[in-house]
């Protein structure tokens, strides 16, 4: 093939009008992401854009909306023990899980219940 793959650019969950500041309040105060400012021409869509490191997650409005519980991204840390603490200190509730051999690892949902895996290899 004369094409090549590099990278994920973004992960985009759906989200209902008007959610955008719960959104911040999670990806900002609970997962420590920021905002990045959307391109003039996508921003009468509505939503908000994250990242943190390499990570870009984009919250986009949908409607109707259905929240994605199945399909997630699954986002790599490193402290994912210290994670948990923050997430209790928040009050939001994530599910651990110890059925990926060699990972540790939780699933929280945002505020519109779309399905976010978070782990640590081992």
């Amino acid at each position: 093939m004369s094409f090549t793959f590099k990278q994920i650019d973004h992960v985009q969950l759906a989200a209902p009008r008007g959610s955008e500041d719960e959104a911040r309040k999670f990806f900002i105060d609970a997962l420590g992401f920021e905002e990045v400012e959307k391109p003039e021409a996508l921003k009468k869509n509505g939503g908000v854009w994250f990242e943190r490191g390499e990570i870009q997650i984009h919250i986009g409005v949908e409607e109707p909306f259905n929240p994605a519980r199945k399909a997630h991204p699954a986002l790599e840390i490193n402290g994912l023990k210290e994670l948990m603490k923050h997430l209790d200190q928040q009050e939001i509730d994530y599910k651990q899980d110890d059925k990926l051999p060699g990972a540790d690892r939780i699933y929280v949902a945002d505020p519109f219940g779309n399905r976010i895996e978070i782990l640590e290899w081992q």
